[in-house]
């Protein structure tokens, strides 16, 4: 491809196309170099496209970052399975999630420890719900109804910290170990801790 052939083919892209473009060379920068090194003029460089473009909507590296943390997050979906069971529909999603975030949790993580929290102006609690997302629960709600429908739950009887837990559990030992979960531990999670839980909320007195 010529150089201007290139140059249009990168002038073409437009609204979420090249904005997409643009948080996924923050992502590889932020790879690549990690946040400290990571500048507004070192992401253009890598999207082929000229620094007034972040600019117009980023008001500096710390919002771009923050930005390209959601759109990976969000733009790389765990799997949720359907094996027939509730038991087995979360030791699978769990052993997913385990897999498919820990890089992403190690990044997160030395991003904020390089001086992410301090430049973004926001509180730890809301840099957290910005990357990990603020409705945690909504994807994975699915698996819970389906379990509902199957009769192995009662979803008006549960409340939504324990249907939460489980996937909380695994994002901490994420961000502590910044590494997969060991099969044992998503198996203890599930066996010793969920699932007499909700077995509790569904013999407790008025449950059914």
């Amino acid at each position: 491809m010529s150089t201007s052939s290139a140059t249009s083919s990168r002038q073409r892209r437009r609204g979420p196309e090249l904005e997409a473009a643009l948080l996924d060379a923050a992502w590889d920068e932020l790879i690549e170099v990690g946040f400290a090194k990571l500048t507004m003029d070192s992401v253009a460089s890598r999207a082929g496209t000229g620094i007034a473009v972040l600019y117009r909507r980023w008001a500096n590296k710390d919002q771009l970052v923050l930005a390209a943390l959601e759109h990976h997050r969000s733009s790389h979906p765990v799997d949720l399975p359907d094996t027939g069971s509730l038991r087995g529909d979360l030791l699978a999603a769990l052993t997913g999630m385990g897999e498919a975030r820990a890089a992403f949790f190690a990044i997160a993580a030395a991003t904020a420890f390089s001086g992410l929290l301090a430049g973004a102006g926001l509180t730890p609690a809301q840099v957290r719900d910005r990357i990990i997302g603020d409705q945690r629960l909504s994807r994975v709600q699915a698996i819970y109804q389906h379990a509902h429908d199957r009769g192995e739950i009662d979803l008006e009887q549960i409340p939504s910290a324990v249907l939460a837990m489980p996937f909380d559990l695994v994002r901490h030992d994420l961000l502590m170990d910044l590494e997969p979960l060991r099969p044992a531990r998503i198996q203890s999670i599930v066996d010793e801790i969920f699932l007499p839980l909700v077995h509790n909320h569904r013999n407790e007195p008025g449950s059914g």
